[in-house]
């Protein structure tokens, strides 16, 4: 368990350190700045890479609604869920501190920028309401998990499911960065929230009960929907 859990630290704190840290370091940088599709890619490739490198210790969740997701289509056991959340929290805040030290090396860096917070209405990129922001995290988060749960599911042939998750991950953030920034991962917003303070705190609670709430149905829909029933054999419809 210390190794999976390690596994757990280490994705989750490469995905806030790489994702945030190409939105707060390189998104905007003068002339060269990758912007919203270098950022969507650095996301995606920070799942796709931990995925491929600690996926076989731990499954390469990092992230809380992955872990939910997977427990709810009973494909995770309920004893690890609250071990696993907690190694992906402290992975979310090490790799956030980890990128103040190196962003606030710049002389005129602030965390009134938002630090690749999470936020809506007027801490929405696109100034999005609650409403919009509580629909697209639902969704996004249940398509994430729909796609996580089928391919790992044996269905796709051993190895290609880091390379579909990744870029799913990916197409999120193109799709819902003017929304919130986007979260799907409720440690990913935990991280950046605890040092920007003020209204990140205050938002947070969207960005924990939408995942989770997303994760929780795509469980519930993969069940019904896909697994095969008692009794069912290769080649007849479950």
């Amino acid at each position: 368990m210390s190794k999976r859990l390690f596994a757990e630290f280490l994705g989750t704190f490469w995905l806030v350190f790489g994702g945030c840290g190409s939105a707060v370091l390189a998104a905007a940088f003068p002339d060269v700045g990758i912007g919203l599709l270098g950022v969507s890619f650095a996301f995606g490739l920070t799942v796709l890479t931990m995925a491929y490198a600690v996926g076989g210790i731990s499954g390469g969740h990092f992230n809380p609604a992955v872990s939910v997701g997977l427990f709810v289509g009973g494909r995770f056991p309920a004893k690890d869920l609250v071990p696993y959340i907690a190694a992906q929290i402290v992975g979310a805040v090490a790799g956030s501190v980890v990128l103040y030290l190196i962003a606030s090396g710049k002389a005129d860096f602030s965390l009134a920028g938002g630090f690749a917070s999470n936020g809506y209405g007027e801490h929405s990129p696109g100034g999005y309401s609650m409403g919009a922001a509580l629909v697209a995290e639902i969704v996004l988060t249940f398509m994430f998990l729909m796609i996580i749960l089928r391919v790992t599911s044996g269905d796709v042939p051993a190895g290609f499911a880091p390379i579909a998750i990744g870029l799913t991950l990916t197409l999120i953030h193109l799709i819902s960065i003017p929304v919130t920034n986007t979260s799907v991962n409720p440690a990913r917003s935990t991280g950046p929230a605890l040092l920007v303070g003020g209204w990140a705190i205050q938002q947070l609670w969207l960005f924990w009960v939408a995942p989770i709430v997303g994760a929780a149905l795509a469980g519930l829909a993969n069940n019904a929907l896909f697994e095969k029933r008692p009794g069912a054999t290769a080649g007849t419809p479950a």
